[in-house]
């Protein structure tokens, strides 16, 4: 077992390029997680990865073990999924990412309910409002808010949510509110960017269709929920589903803009790989978390 381990080990660390980040994903310190690489290549008889200071590369032999190591983990996976099945017993690990603010206020609490539902599988869950590559990071499900992508992964749509244009009465009384669409384009939006995002844009709703607006601002940030904390402090105009929104719009903290053209509805939805389908424990978590973030979000 301890092999078995080891391989898993290597191959996160290979993945994420760093025996930190790759322990951490395993719920293993580096100490730990470095000395299964060390174990792994002295029983080898090879070096895995060339080590400085500052970064961590696989060897050319490294690269080439890591395409079998990988296969060997997918087919003990599966292997563990097909026994999980037939006993009626799900058990393992879910490696799961979301959107920071829909993760921390539905995923997050949810995924602790299915877990003390299901107390032999572990919930791995990392929050980003980076776009992330599902196969690239290894990833079982991720939940997405937004536009659903083109993609060959299972998508299973939850519900369309419902976005708001808001501000804060401050900023308003500073800068007049918006009247009409393309009003926005001499305000401060609050725009939500990241590194090799695509270039920031607006879509609404009117009478002659959808409009797409290409829109600026003094700030802009990889993280919604900052976001909505900067058009609190009247930092601007924020774009976000109306659930995020609701307290502040409750208590008159935000103000809602244009309700005659909101923006186009962000879809929430969850994506995981075909073959992750056939495994129990993802089938189970799938289900469960369509079922339950209707009833949270409705």
């Amino acid at each position: 077992m301890s092999y078995l381990e080891s391989l898993r080990v290597f191959v996160r660390v290979s993945e994420l390029g760093s025996i930190t980040s790759g322990g951490r994903d395993l719920r293993l310190t580096p100490a730990v997680a470095s000395k299964r690489i060390k174990e792994l290549e002295a029983r080898l008889g090879v070096r895995l990865f060339n080590r400085t200071t500052r970064k961590l590369t696989p060897t050319e032999i490294g690269r080439d073990f890591y395409e079998h190591a990988r296969r060997v983990i997918a087919a003990l996976e599966d292997a563990e999924a097909a026994v999980a099945g037939l006993s009626g017993r799900p058990r393992g690990t879910i490696r799961v990412t979301a959107p920071l603010g829909v993760g921390r206020r539905v995923i997050a609490p949810l995924s602790q309910q299915f877990q003390r539902d299901y107390p032999e599988i572990s919930i791995n869950l990392r929050l980003s409002d980076r776009k992330v590559d599902i196969l690239e990071d290894q990833i079982d499900m991720a939940f997405v808010l937004g536009v659903l992508p083109e993609s060959s992964l299972k998508q299973r749509k939850i519900m369309d949510a419902p976005r708001v244009l808001a501000a804060s009465p401050d900023y308003l009384a500073q800068r007049g509110v918006p009247r009409i669409p393309e009003d926005l384009k001499a305000h401060d939006c609050l725009l939500l960017r990241y590194p090799r995002s695509p270039e920031y844009s607006w879509t609404l709703q009117t009478p002659e269709g959808n409009l797409r607006l290409d829109l600026s601002g003094p700030l802009d940030c990889d993280d919604a929920g900052v976001l909505v904390d900067w058009a609190r402090a009247g930092g601007g105009i924020v774009n976000r589903p109306r659930f995020e929104l609701a307290q502040a719009l409750a208590s008159g903290e935000l103000v809602e803009l244009l309700p005659e053209t909101p923006p186009v509805p962000a879809v929430l939805a969850c994506l995981y790989p075909h073959r992750r389908q056939q495994d129990p424990k993802i089938r189970l978590f799938a289900d469960f978390m369509v079922r339950a973030c209707r009833s949270a979000l409705v």
